[in-house]
Protein backbone atom coordinates (compact mmCIF):
# COMPACT_ATOMS: atom_id res chain seq x y z
CA UNK A 1 0.00 0.00 0.00
CA UNK A 2 2.85 2.36 0.78
CA UNK A 3 4.41 1.71 -2.62
CA UNK A 4 1.05 2.30 -4.28
CA UNK A 5 0.67 5.65 -2.51
CA UNK A 6 4.21 6.66 -3.47
CA UNK A 7 4.41 5.44 -7.06
CA UNK A 8 0.89 5.12 -8.47
CA UNK A 9 -1.69 7.08 -6.47
CA UNK A 10 -0.69 10.58 -7.71
CA UNK A 11 -1.42 9.56 -11.30
CA UNK A 12 -4.65 7.75 -10.41
CA UNK A 13 -6.05 10.50 -8.20
CA UNK A 14 -5.18 13.63 -10.20
CA UNK A 15 -5.93 14.34 -13.84
CA UNK A 16 -3.20 16.99 -14.12
CA UNK A 17 -0.58 14.42 -13.09
CA UNK A 18 -1.82 11.95 -15.74
CA UNK A 19 -1.68 14.66 -18.38
CA UNK A 20 1.79 15.72 -17.31
CA UNK A 21 3.04 12.12 -17.46
CA UNK A 22 1.40 11.42 -20.83
CA UNK A 23 2.77 14.63 -22.35
CA UNK A 24 6.28 14.04 -21.02
CA UNK A 25 6.32 10.40 -22.18
CA UNK A 26 5.19 11.26 -25.71
CA UNK A 27 7.70 14.10 -25.88
CA UNK A 28 10.47 11.74 -24.73
CA UNK A 29 9.69 9.30 -27.55
CA UNK A 30 10.56 11.90 -30.18
CA UNK A 31 13.13 13.92 -28.23
CA UNK A 32 15.31 10.87 -27.52
CA UNK A 33 16.15 9.95 -31.15
CA UNK A 34 16.56 13.63 -32.10
CA UNK A 35 18.98 14.06 -29.20
CA UNK A 36 21.01 11.02 -30.24
CA UNK A 37 21.58 12.45 -33.72
CA UNK A 38 22.47 15.82 -32.20
CA UNK A 39 25.07 14.17 -29.97
CA UNK A 40 26.52 12.02 -32.76
CA UNK A 41 26.72 15.02 -35.08
CA UNK A 42 28.30 17.16 -32.33
CA UNK A 43 25.43 19.64 -32.43
CA UNK A 44 24.42 19.55 -28.75
CA UNK A 45 25.28 23.21 -28.17
CA UNK A 46 23.52 24.14 -31.40
CA UNK A 47 20.31 22.72 -29.95
CA UNK A 48 20.82 24.78 -26.80
CA UNK A 49 21.23 27.86 -28.97
CA UNK A 50 18.07 27.11 -30.91
CA UNK A 51 16.14 26.62 -27.66
CA UNK A 52 16.92 30.24 -26.78
CA UNK A 53 16.37 31.44 -30.34
CA UNK A 54 12.68 30.46 -30.33
CA UNK A 55 11.92 32.99 -27.58
CA UNK A 56 11.56 36.17 -29.73
CA UNK A 57 9.01 34.50 -32.02
CA UNK A 58 7.00 33.36 -29.02
CA UNK A 59 7.32 36.80 -27.44
CA UNK A 60 5.95 38.56 -30.52
CA UNK A 61 2.96 36.19 -30.65
CA UNK A 62 2.50 36.62 -26.88
CA UNK A 63 2.21 40.39 -27.36
CA UNK A 64 -0.30 39.92 -30.19
CA UNK A 65 -2.38 36.97 -28.97
CA UNK A 66 -1.51 36.39 -25.29
CA UNK A 67 -0.70 32.91 -23.95
CA UNK A 68 -2.31 31.03 -26.84
CA UNK A 69 -0.55 27.83 -27.82
CA UNK A 70 -0.83 27.72 -31.61
CA UNK A 71 0.33 31.30 -32.38
CA UNK A 72 3.25 31.00 -29.94
CA UNK A 73 4.16 27.61 -31.42
CA UNK A 74 4.35 28.91 -34.98
CA UNK A 75 6.17 32.04 -33.86
CA UNK A 76 8.77 30.04 -31.95
CA UNK A 77 9.25 27.59 -34.83
CA UNK A 78 9.81 30.36 -37.37
CA UNK A 79 12.23 32.24 -35.08
CA UNK A 80 14.25 29.08 -34.34
CA UNK A 81 14.59 28.18 -38.02
CA UNK A 82 15.55 31.74 -38.99
CA UNK A 83 18.35 31.84 -36.40
CA UNK A 84 19.62 28.38 -37.40
CA UNK A 85 19.72 29.32 -41.09
CA UNK A 86 21.34 32.71 -40.37
CA UNK A 87 24.05 31.02 -38.32
CA UNK A 88 24.70 28.56 -41.14
CA UNK A 89 24.81 31.34 -43.73
CA UNK A 90 27.27 33.41 -41.67
CA UNK A 91 29.58 30.40 -41.26
CA UNK A 92 29.58 29.83 -45.04
CA UNK A 93 30.07 33.49 -46.02
CA UNK A 94 32.65 34.45 -43.40
CA UNK A 95 35.53 32.92 -41.48
CA UNK A 96 33.36 32.59 -38.34
CA UNK A 97 32.44 29.04 -37.31
CA UNK A 98 28.78 28.05 -37.11
CA UNK A 99 28.83 27.48 -33.34
CA UNK A 100 30.25 30.97 -32.72
CA UNK A 101 27.71 32.70 -34.96
CA UNK A 102 24.90 30.65 -33.41
CA UNK A 103 26.01 31.67 -29.92
CA UNK A 104 25.91 35.35 -30.92
CA UNK A 105 22.48 35.04 -32.51
CA UNK A 106 20.92 33.07 -29.67
CA UNK A 107 22.16 35.46 -26.98
CA UNK A 108 20.70 38.39 -28.88
CA UNK A 109 17.48 36.43 -29.40
CA UNK A 110 17.19 35.56 -25.71
CA UNK A 111 17.72 39.17 -24.62
CA UNK A 112 15.28 40.48 -27.24
CA UNK A 113 12.64 37.93 -26.30
CA UNK A 114 12.82 38.71 -22.58
CA UNK A 115 12.64 42.42 -23.39
CA UNK A 116 9.52 41.94 -25.51
CA UNK A 117 7.74 39.88 -22.85
CA UNK A 118 8.57 42.46 -20.17
CA UNK A 119 6.82 45.16 -22.23
CA UNK A 120 3.38 43.75 -21.52
CA UNK A 121 3.71 40.57 -19.51
CA UNK A 122 4.10 40.00 -15.80
CA UNK A 123 6.85 38.12 -14.01
CA UNK A 124 4.48 35.11 -13.89
CA UNK A 125 4.18 35.15 -17.70
CA UNK A 126 7.95 35.34 -18.04
CA UNK A 127 8.51 32.41 -15.68
CA UNK A 128 5.85 30.36 -17.50
CA UNK A 129 7.50 30.95 -20.88
CA UNK A 130 11.06 30.40 -19.68
CA UNK A 131 10.43 27.36 -17.46
CA UNK A 132 7.13 25.91 -18.71
CA UNK A 133 4.23 24.41 -16.78
CA UNK A 134 4.05 20.67 -17.33
CA UNK A 135 1.30 20.35 -14.70
CA UNK A 136 -0.98 22.64 -16.71
CA UNK A 137 -1.01 20.87 -20.07
CA UNK A 138 -4.41 21.30 -21.75
CA UNK A 139 -5.96 19.54 -24.75
CA UNK A 140 -4.29 21.88 -27.23
CA UNK A 141 -0.86 21.33 -25.71
CA UNK A 142 -1.35 17.56 -25.62
CA UNK A 143 -2.46 17.58 -29.24
CA UNK A 144 0.57 19.64 -30.25
CA UNK A 145 3.00 17.33 -28.45
CA UNK A 146 1.38 14.26 -30.03
CA UNK A 147 1.50 15.82 -33.51
CA UNK A 148 5.14 16.83 -33.15
CA UNK A 149 6.13 13.36 -31.93
CA UNK A 150 4.31 11.71 -34.86
CA UNK A 151 5.85 14.05 -37.44
CA UNK A 152 9.30 13.59 -35.91
CA UNK A 153 9.20 9.79 -36.02
CA UNK A 154 7.85 9.74 -39.59
CA UNK A 155 10.42 12.22 -40.92
CA UNK A 156 13.26 10.46 -39.09
CA UNK A 157 12.24 7.19 -40.73
CA UNK A 158 12.43 8.89 -44.15
CA UNK A 159 15.83 10.61 -43.65
CA UNK A 160 17.32 7.97 -41.33
CA UNK A 161 19.83 6.60 -43.84
CA UNK A 162 21.13 10.04 -44.83
CA UNK A 163 21.51 11.12 -41.20
CA UNK A 164 23.28 7.88 -40.36
CA UNK A 165 25.73 8.25 -43.25
CA UNK A 166 26.36 11.88 -42.37
CA UNK A 167 27.29 10.85 -38.83
CA UNK A 168 29.74 8.25 -40.19
CA UNK A 169 31.29 10.06 -43.16
CA UNK A 170 29.76 13.37 -44.31
CA UNK A 171 32.34 13.79 -47.08
CA UNK A 172 31.39 10.42 -48.58
CA UNK A 173 27.68 11.28 -48.44
CA UNK A 174 28.30 14.59 -50.25
CA UNK A 175 30.28 12.78 -52.94
CA UNK A 176 27.60 10.18 -53.73
CA UNK A 177 24.34 12.00 -53.05
CA UNK A 178 22.75 15.41 -52.64
CA UNK A 179 20.33 14.11 -50.03
CA UNK A 180 22.60 15.16 -47.17
CA UNK A 181 21.73 18.85 -47.45
CA UNK A 182 17.98 18.16 -47.57
CA UNK A 183 18.27 15.77 -44.62
CA UNK A 184 20.26 18.37 -42.66
CA UNK A 185 17.63 21.08 -43.08
CA UNK A 186 14.81 18.62 -42.39
CA UNK A 187 16.61 17.59 -39.22
CA UNK A 188 17.01 21.22 -38.13
CA UNK A 189 13.26 21.57 -38.58
CA UNK A 190 12.68 18.54 -36.35
CA UNK A 191 14.95 20.03 -33.68
CA UNK A 192 13.00 23.28 -33.75
CA UNK A 193 9.68 21.39 -33.64
CA UNK A 194 10.73 19.37 -30.61
CA UNK A 195 12.01 22.46 -28.83
CA UNK A 196 8.70 24.23 -29.44
CA UNK A 197 6.78 21.17 -28.20
CA UNK A 198 9.08 20.94 -25.19
CA UNK A 199 8.37 24.58 -24.43
CA UNK A 200 4.79 23.66 -23.56
CA UNK A 201 6.01 21.41 -20.75
CA UNK A 202 9.47 22.61 -19.76
CA UNK A 203 9.81 26.17 -21.08
CA UNK A 204 12.37 27.56 -23.49
CA UNK A 205 15.30 27.22 -21.06
CA UNK A 206 14.77 23.55 -20.09
CA UNK A 207 13.21 22.04 -23.24
CA UNK A 208 16.63 21.16 -24.63
CA UNK A 209 17.41 19.18 -21.47
CA UNK A 210 14.96 16.38 -22.33
CA UNK A 211 16.54 16.18 -25.79
CA UNK A 212 20.24 16.19 -24.93
CA UNK A 213 20.73 14.72 -21.43
CA UNK A 214 19.07 11.30 -22.05
CA UNK A 215 20.92 11.00 -25.37
CA UNK A 216 24.29 11.70 -23.73
CA UNK A 217 23.54 9.15 -21.02
CA UNK A 218 22.52 6.51 -23.58
CA UNK A 219 25.80 7.08 -25.45
CA UNK A 220 27.69 5.47 -22.56
CA UNK A 221 25.78 2.19 -22.70
CA UNK A 222 25.31 1.13 -26.32
CA UNK A 223 27.18 1.41 -29.61
CA UNK A 224 24.51 0.83 -32.25
CA UNK A 225 22.27 3.66 -33.37
CA UNK A 226 18.84 2.04 -33.04
CA UNK A 227 19.32 0.77 -29.45
CA UNK A 228 20.82 4.13 -28.52
CA UNK A 229 17.70 5.94 -29.73
CA UNK A 230 15.43 3.53 -27.85
CA UNK A 231 17.50 3.84 -24.67
CA UNK A 232 17.51 7.65 -24.88
CA UNK A 233 13.72 7.65 -25.21
CA UNK A 234 13.48 5.22 -22.27
CA UNK A 235 15.69 7.40 -20.08
CA UNK A 236 13.47 10.37 -20.93
CA UNK A 237 10.37 8.41 -19.91
CA UNK A 238 11.93 7.25 -16.62
CA UNK A 239 13.18 10.78 -15.87
CA UNK A 240 9.70 12.19 -16.49
CA UNK A 241 8.04 9.63 -14.21
CA UNK A 242 10.49 9.99 -11.32
CA UNK A 243 10.70 13.78 -11.74
CA UNK A 244 6.92 14.13 -11.56
CA UNK A 245 6.77 11.96 -8.44
CA UNK A 246 9.56 13.96 -6.80
CA UNK A 247 7.86 17.25 -7.58
CA UNK A 248 4.54 15.95 -6.19
CA UNK A 249 5.82 14.43 -2.95
CA UNK A 250 8.41 17.11 -2.10
CA UNK A 251 6.68 20.17 -3.59
CA UNK A 252 9.47 20.86 -6.08
CA UNK A 253 9.42 22.65 -9.41
CA UNK A 254 8.37 20.01 -11.94
CA UNK A 255 10.41 20.87 -15.04
CA UNK A 256 13.73 21.21 -13.21
CA UNK A 257 12.98 17.98 -11.29
CA UNK A 258 12.59 16.03 -14.55
CA UNK A 259 15.85 17.39 -15.99
CA UNK A 260 17.73 16.81 -12.72
CA UNK A 261 16.61 13.16 -12.63
CA UNK A 262 17.93 12.81 -16.19
CA UNK A 263 21.12 14.45 -14.97
CA UNK A 264 21.47 11.91 -12.17
CA UNK A 265 21.07 9.09 -14.70
CA UNK A 266 23.76 10.74 -16.83
CA UNK A 267 26.15 10.97 -13.86
CA UNK A 268 25.49 7.32 -12.97
CA UNK A 269 26.18 6.38 -16.61
CA UNK A 270 29.35 8.45 -16.56
CA UNK A 271 30.55 6.56 -13.50
CA UNK A 272 29.27 2.99 -13.88
CA UNK A 273 28.71 2.27 -17.58
CA UNK A 274 31.09 0.01 -19.54
CA UNK A 275 32.56 3.16 -21.10
CA UNK A 276 32.45 5.18 -17.88
CA UNK A 277 35.10 6.51 -15.56
CA UNK A 278 35.19 3.59 -13.12
CA UNK A 279 35.35 1.00 -15.90
CA UNK A 280 38.29 2.83 -17.40
CA UNK A 281 40.07 2.92 -14.05
CA UNK A 282 39.45 -0.80 -13.50
CA UNK A 283 41.11 -1.87 -16.75
CA UNK A 284 44.60 -3.28 -16.19
CA UNK A 285 47.43 -1.19 -17.53
CA UNK A 286 50.02 -3.12 -19.50
CA UNK A 287 53.55 -1.81 -19.20
CA UNK A 288 56.07 -2.45 -21.92
CA UNK A 289 59.11 -4.33 -20.76
CA UNK A 290 62.46 -2.75 -21.36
Amino acid sequence: MILYDLLVAPFVDFDFMRRALAGSVVLSLSAGPVGVFLVLRRMSLAADGMSHAILPGMAVCFLLFGLQILPMTFGGLIAGLIVAFLAGAVSRLTMLREDASLAAFYLMSLAFGVLLISLRGTSVDLVHILFGSVLALNDQAMGLIGAVASITLIVLAVIWRSLFLECLDPAFLRSVSKSGAYAHFAFLGLVALNLVAGFQALGTLLAVGLIIVPAVAARFWVHRLEPMCLLAAGIGVVSSYIGLLASYHFNLATGPSIILVAGVIYLASLAFSPKGVLAGQAKPHHHKSA
